[in-house]
């Protein structure tokens, strides 16, 4: 007889199931996936406000406080909401100095779901291939990242000089590869943290 090709099932619990992961890191990454989907539309929100009321004028460190209170604080039940309410003013804060609204030229509104949908496609593509691959297989990135991001900063610090066009859009093409590179080898860090018992997921 003739196989219909479409007359099949398909699992799609399968395409999420982690089997080298246990079932409790699983749900911290949950967790960490989650706090981090919501920073990303906090930061988009703080962005657009921004750009329509102005209120941050000058881009500035407006959100270190927070940044620098989240971490001293211990993880537990009782400062769970706390620590996640810095992360929440820290993506707000974040995201209203990315755009100077002052700058010219202006930028359309267009570039805030631009990015973020931009961002977001990124992040779940190269977490995806960080989920699914061995365990601890990219965890050897770590020494070549961060001496990439040690010679993009020194580049960017010539070019402050320099004002090479060039260089620029350069250094914006080797930071994007970069940071693909931090989505992977962070993602099996914190399933490796996690294994090892660290489950502080808002860090």
């Amino acid at each position: 007889g003739t196989m219909n090709v479409f007359d099949r099932s398909i699992n799609f619990d399968a395409l999420f199931k982690f089997s080298h992961i246990s079932a409790s890191t699983q749900e911290h990454l949950k967790r960490v996936y989650g706090s981090f989907a919501l920073c990303m539309f906090v930061a988009a929100a703080g962005a657009y406000v921004n750009m329509v009321t102005h209120l941050f004028q000058v881009r500035g460190l407006w959100g270190a406080p927070p940044a620098l209170h989240c971490p001293a604080t211990p993880h537990n039940r009782e400062t769970e909401q706390k620590r996640l309410g810095m992360l929440v003013a820290f993506a707000f804060l974040t995201g209203s100095c990315l755009l100077d609204p002052f700058d010219p030229p202006l930028l359309p509104p267009s570039i805030i779901p631009t990015a973020f949908l931009g961002t977001a496609t990124i992040f779940a593509c190269f977490s995806l291939s960080a989920l699914y691959a061995r365990r601890r297989s990219y965890l050897y990135l770590g020494g070549f990242l961060l001496s990439g991001l040690s010679l993009l900063l020194l580049s960017s610090l010539v070019n402050a000089f320099v004002r090479s066009t060039w260089v620029f859009t350069a250094n914006l093409y080797v930071a994007l590869m970069i940071m693909c590179g931090f989505v992977l080898f962070d993602t099996q860090l914190i399933i490796e943290k996690a294994e090892n018992g660290d489950k502080d997921y808002i860090w």
